[in-house]
């Protein structure tokens, strides 16, 4: 299965934020263990360091986390077209669609995140990473 994490699960799992980390954690772990194919998408990957950095107040632990990040996940490109599309879709939260424009150019078939309300609208099927661990693992 092919899938797309949304940056509040990635966080939820690197920042141990309770009561998400263990959901996340396992994803991760099928990630590692190549049970499960996850991209997250390059836009996001500023937003992890900026939250890594503030959290463990060291820069490179955060920097050392993100090559971990690009060695076990696929990172997926963000394109003009990409950014064009997102404005089209009736997504109210701009950084969301252009997560959904880009899995749906990656032709994946899932988004996992905590905030189905703002991709309710999502040309990719959005599900929480509880409801993902306990339909598909």
């Amino acid at each position: 299965m092919n899938v797309l994490i949304d940056t509040n699960v990635m966080l939820d799992a690197l920042m141990n934020r309770t009561p998400h980390n263990s959901s996340a954690e396992s994803i991760f772990r099928f990630v590692a263990e190549d049970k499960l194919n996850a991209s997250i998408t390059a836009n996001s990957v500023t937003d992890i360091y900026y939250f890594l950095k503030k959290y463990l107040h060291d820069t490179n632990q955060a920097k050392q986390i993100l090559t971990t990040i690009f060695n076990i996940f696929k990172v997926i490109d963000v394109t003009k077209s990409d950014c064009e599309k997102a404005l089209g879709l009736s997504m109210d939260d701009y950084e969301d669609a252009l997560l959904a424009t880009c899995a749906k150019r990656r032709r994946l078939e899932l988004i996992i995140t905590r905030n189905l309300i703002d991709f309710a609208e999502s040309p990719v099927i959005a599900i929480t990473p509880d409801d993902f661990l306990t339909n598909y693992y």
